[in-house]
């Protein structure tokens, strides 16, 4: 088990770790077992308890024993620890564990104590996590279709972060193929328009967006008409570098909208320049994993143009991949993946870990290029841990219908329209509301709806009714208080159960690189307290201001806050603003 800043889940795994010492002392247990699989959690029913170990099951096998037995002895340890008022051996050898409300009570302190910091965890260990997300073509604005996988990103990001790690958030500039000379070719068109020439209707296959005007009109002042009539030959260059140049500025400048912001951008062309896919692929031939061979013939029906052409092709046949990959086309240029894999190597140098954020229409060269990292990463021992994250389209509605908007960018929606619509909090908590690879749907009126339906809403409602309640506290003369917490009852105790689980969904978020998991908890979270709120409706005994008892509503006063300090805290791991008023 991982040492974490304090929170109650991690004192109790420690004091299972002194537990299993004793019984090693007592020679109950061989010393030396690896307990890297021991948990401590809350039971899936909670009326088993309060938390739950699986010691016992995963020890019992290289302890050459019997799961019971050793649950035994361990129970016989555990009810010695502080707050724990039983320990009961579950079915083939687990062990629920209660507590006694006053380890409740420590932990809504805690809660307190560490303010922002509740939740960090020390689980990364410092090592370097390179994230890449975005790394959209540099062509244009950014789009709907970047969104969600910017978001899921850059939560990521904050998360591992929170967690302990040390991370890179890097965008891949694909700045060095065929896209972006088309991009050179329309701003050519757009330079020709701004000296006055009438380009009529963009000619297919260019890029129609108005986007572009402005960089045409700057380079007329610039050169004049020196490349009005000029051959390609002579401009395409300087045009695509200005061009790029440009788009890299807008996509900053819609990026920052949501918050985003990189540590670094690489340039595949400057990679290229730097000749990095060369010398990956001198390494890969020195290690016989590329060679020189002939491409399989396509499936199916066989092109009657199709020739057999030799190409050097990596083994990826080797790493689980159905068949052999080229790094290079027919006219000596790089294909993508041997682009890729050069990146790669690349980003491997600096991390202790790779994280790529793509969205799910490149779900086809997943297996080639984890190939590739682990042949490069694993020649001389383990290979770097690589994981590729991939991100279903978002689908806009308005109302249920399929939504249509004015387009500056020419055939899609900005990302920059949407976030003026709803707000960078609302396009953010919404995009992290499924797993990243289900499809989703985002209604401009249900995001913005005041409602239990929208997570967005309930959890931001969730905060700001803490804050509106400790303003009317203070109103009438309560503060929040930790000296009479014996007062919180089976009800109130409740909330503090269900918050004392956000360090533990941290650290299991950021190990399955799962940010979602966060608006998830965030939203049972909310739902618990808004339901104990409405039974303050019912009951005015139960509300948090109950203004004949100053040492009640002090205590309650102190609940609330810590509710919505953990709200807050997840909030800001998902780059949403915690709001203090709705």
């Amino acid at each position: 088990m991982t040492e974490t800043h304090a929170n109650l889940h991690a004192a109790f795994a420690r004091q299972i770790d002194i537990a299993l010492d004793a019984l090693e002392t007592a020679g109950t247990l061989p010393g030396g077992l690896p307990r890297g699989a021991v948990t401590c959690e809350p039971p899936r029913d909670p009326s088993h308890g309060d938390l739950a170990t699986n010691a016992a099951m995963v020890l019992a096998k290289p302890a050459k024993t019997n799961p019971r037995a050793l649950a035994a002895a361990l129970v016989a340890e555990l009810e010695k620890a502080p707050h724990v008022t039983s320990a009961e051996i579950a079915g083939p050898g687990f062990i629920n564990l209660r507590l006694d409300d006053a380890a409740w009570r420590e932990e809504l302190g805690r809660i307190a104590q560490s303010g922002a910091d509740y939740g960090k965890s020390g689980l990364g260990g410092g090592k370097v996590v390179n994230v890449e997300y975005v790394s959209a073509n540099p062509t244009g604005p950014m789009h709907m279709g970047h969104c969600r996988g910017a978001v899921v990103g850059d939560a990521l990001a904050a998360l591992l972060e929170f967690a302990g790690h040390k991370v890179i958030r890097e965008y891949y500039v694909n700045d060095a193929g065929g896209q972006v000379d088309v991009l050179a070719r329309s701003v050519h068109l757009r330079y020709r328009e701004a000296l006055g020439e009438d380009i009529g209707e963009i000619p297919a296959g260019l890029y129609p967006g108005d986007y572009l005007v402005p960089v045409g009109q700057e380079l007329a002042k610039e050169y004049g008409d020196k490349y009005a009539a000029a051959p390609e030959a002579d401009w395409l260059v300087p045009f695509r570098t200005r061009a790029v140049a440009a788009m890299l500025v807008a996509i900053k400048h819609d990026l920052s909208l949501l918050g985003i912001h990189h540590d670094l951008f690489s340039s595949e062309a400057e990679l290229q320049a730097a000749g990095k896919p060369e010398a990956a692929e001198k390494w890969l031939r020195a290690h016989d994993l590329v060679y020189d061979g002939e491409l399989e013939a396509p499936k199916g029906k066989t092109p009657e143009d199709w020739e057999p052409v030799e190409l050097p092709l990596f083994r990826s046949t080797k790493f689980g991949d159905d068949q052999d990959r080229p790094i290079k086309k027919s006219d000596g240029s790089w294909t993508y993946f041997g682009a890729d894999l050069a990146y790669h190597f690349q980003k491997a140098q600096n991390a202790d870990a790779l994280v790529d954020i793509w969205g799910a229409d490149h779900a086809g060269t997943v297996k080639r290029i984890k190939a590739a990292v682990a042949a490069m990463t694993g020649a001389e021992g383990k290979p770097i841990p690589f994981e590729v994250k991939l991100v279903q389209m978002v689908q806009l509605l308005k109302g249920g219908e399929p939504f249509k908007m004015s387009k500056r960018a020419g055939n899609f929606v900005t990302l920059a329209d949407v976030v003026e619509m709803v707000g960078k909090d609302v396009v953010r908590f919404t995009m992290l509301t499924r797993k990243p690879d289900a499809q989703m749907d985002f209604d401009f009126d249900k995001v913005v709806e005041a409602s239990k339906d929208n997570p967005v809403f309930y959890v931001q409602y969730c905060h700001a009714r803490v804050r509106s309640t400790l303003r009317k506290g203070a109103e009438e003369g309560f503060a929040p208080a930790p000296d009479d917490l014996d007062l919180l009852g089976e009800e109130e105790l409740a909330l503090v159960k269900l918050a004392a689980q956000f360090p533990r969904v941290v650290e299991g978020a950021a190990v399955a690189r799962e940010p979602h998991r966060i608006a998830f908890f965030l939203y049972d979270l909310a739902a618990a307290f808004h339901a104990y709120w409405n039974v303050g409706n019912d009951r005015p005994e139960k509300r948090f201001i109950v203004a004949q008892d100053g040492k009640l509503t002090a205590a309650r006063l102190f609940l609330a806050d810590q509710i919505g300090q953990v709200v807050k805290n997840g909030l800001a791991l998902l780059g949403v603003e915690a709001a203090e008023e709705l």
